[in-house]
């Protein structure tokens, strides 16, 4: 791997400037003015594939956006790996917080910043420049290659599992490698082995037919407004337990085990504070920060809405509000089943005063990978040889849905292995990558190629 590695480097300025053309693509799925740069976005990795030597390139249309798929199936009798990632990006709303635009892409320091540079294009493109080393200077890949590609990973991929289902045969592999998650911090590379779940909510609440005065009906009509905040309280107690009955029923606790390989990782509070410019952290009574972020559900309330939001006073009862309530799983929690729960809990706590509605947005499984499979075993030597130092082995908060899907379909072992950084702004203005790891990352997807090929799997 000598000279893949050589050229890797010799190559970087170019690696970045590819880069930057792929970011200036605004593929933002959740908003229907920017289909056609969707599927801008989709001819480009398509395009890619094809250039880095992949063959049977292909631009699966979908009921929504398009998935590309690739392969290089020349080494029998060795394992086959699919590539998964998603071209598609958050909305880049409030525009205004952003210290340049978030389609030109811009470096400053060691970091270049742009939407989409660290979810998930910059990881998506770390595979493409090597594979690309590994074919110009091997001519072929240790493994046989396989590459899938989405665009609609920012609504929750609802079109991605039917795909999966029907295409088995096609995505048939041994192992599949994610590069849509975080390291635990710089010069720290992480192998992530969980994730949790979601399950995707809006709570609608509608008074009388329209905005009342406040002198005239306050005290005898309901207020919206407030039956939405007596319903949001009564969802936590004081302890930060949520308290849908049946909720906890099918978590699995965190072990001692786990607990004490938690504590082992340098975790610091006040660093923590300093970054986010919180005055503490807060959570579940009875657990650690990681052990709230990693390995607990949660509730979170995050988005409400209602009433009058200009300058100055204005007396009237609204007529509507709204709130959009996220709860995050854990491994062995449906979100089905917290479907059928938190609609259960709304309906037994809602006034007789007003009409509630819950309605169902996506959601997400949670997931799990054995650390002692093959592959995994083969992305702790690479990234411990891209590195110089023994990565750590941790979970993450957040979900990828098709994680789970490939573990039910494919029945292969998923690999966690990001390099994106907890304080890269993922879907919050002004998103980076760090350019180091960005390299660091090309260079830990070639060597795992060449490890896994050396397993014997």
């Amino acid at each position: 791997m000598n000279e893949t590695i050589k050229y890797i480097d010799d190559n970087a300025e170019r690696f970045v400037d590819e880069l930057k053309d792929f970011l200036r693509i605004p593929s933002i799925s959740a908003d229907p003015a920017f289909s056609a740069d969707v599927r801008r976005a989709a001819e480009y990795v398509a395009d890619e594939a094809r250039r880095v030597g992949l063959e049977n390139v292909e631009i699966y249309d979908t009921p929504g956006h398009p998935i590309v798929y690739a392969d290089w199936l020349h080494a029998p009798g060795l394992p086959t790996v699919l590539i998964y990632g998603h071209y598609d990006v958050q909305p880049v709303d409030p525009l205004n917080l952003w210290s340049s635009p978030p389609f030109e892409p811009v470096v400053r320091g060691d970091e270049i910043y742009a939407r989409g540079s660290v979810d998930d294009k910059g990881q998506v493109h770390m595979h493409f420049k090597s594979l690309e080393a590994i074919m110009r200077t091997t001519g072929g890949f240790p493994v046989n290659v396989k590459v899938i590609i989405e665009g609609e990973e920012e609504v929750g991929s609802p079109n991605l599992e039917p795909f999966i289902a029907a295409h088995k045969e096609l995505l048939a592999c041994d192992a599949v490698m994610v590069s849509d998650t975080t390291m635990y911090d710089y010069e720290m590379p992480s192998l992530t082995y969980g994730l949790r779940g979601l399950a995707y909510f809006e709570l609608h609440v509608t008074g009388a037919k329209g905005d009342l005065h406040s002198g005239m009906f306050g005290g005898a009509v309901a207020n919206p407004i407030n039956i939405l905040c007596d319903l949001i309280a009564k969802m936590k107690d004081e302890r930060g337990h949520i308290t849908i009955p049946g909720f906890y029923d099918e978590v699995i606790d965190v072990s001692a085990e786990e607990r004490a390989e938690l504590a082992r990782l340098p975790y610091d509070v006040e660093s923590i504070k300093s970054m986010l410019d919180i005055p503490g952290t807060v959570g579940e009574e009875g657990y650690t920060d990681l052990e709230r972020l990693w390995a607990r559900p949660t509730l979170d309330v995050c988005g409400i809405w209602g009433g009058y939001q200009g300058d100055g006073a204005k007396t009237v009862l609204p007529s509507k509000a709204g709130a959009k309530i996220s709860m995050r799983l854990v491994p062995n929690q449906d979100f089905e089943k917290v479907n059928e729960l938190f609609s259960a809990f709304i309906e037994a706590n809602k006034p007789e005063g007003a009409r509630v509605e819950v309605v169902w947005l996506h959601g997400g499984k949670p997931a799990m990978t054995p650390v002692d499979s093959a592959p995994m075993r083969a992305a702790l030597t690479a990234l411990e040889r891209a590195f110089g130092t023994r990565p750590f082995l941790i979970r993450s908060g957040g979900s990828i849905p098709v994680v789970a899907d490939f573990e039910e379909h494919l029945r292969a072992p998923v690999v966690l292995m990001g390099f994106g950084l907890p304080d890269q702004n993922a879907h919050a203005p002004d998103e980076k990558m760090n350019l180091k790891n960005y390299h660091r990352g090309i260079k830990s997807a070639a060597l795992f190629l060449d490890e896994y090929a050396r397993s014997g799997s």
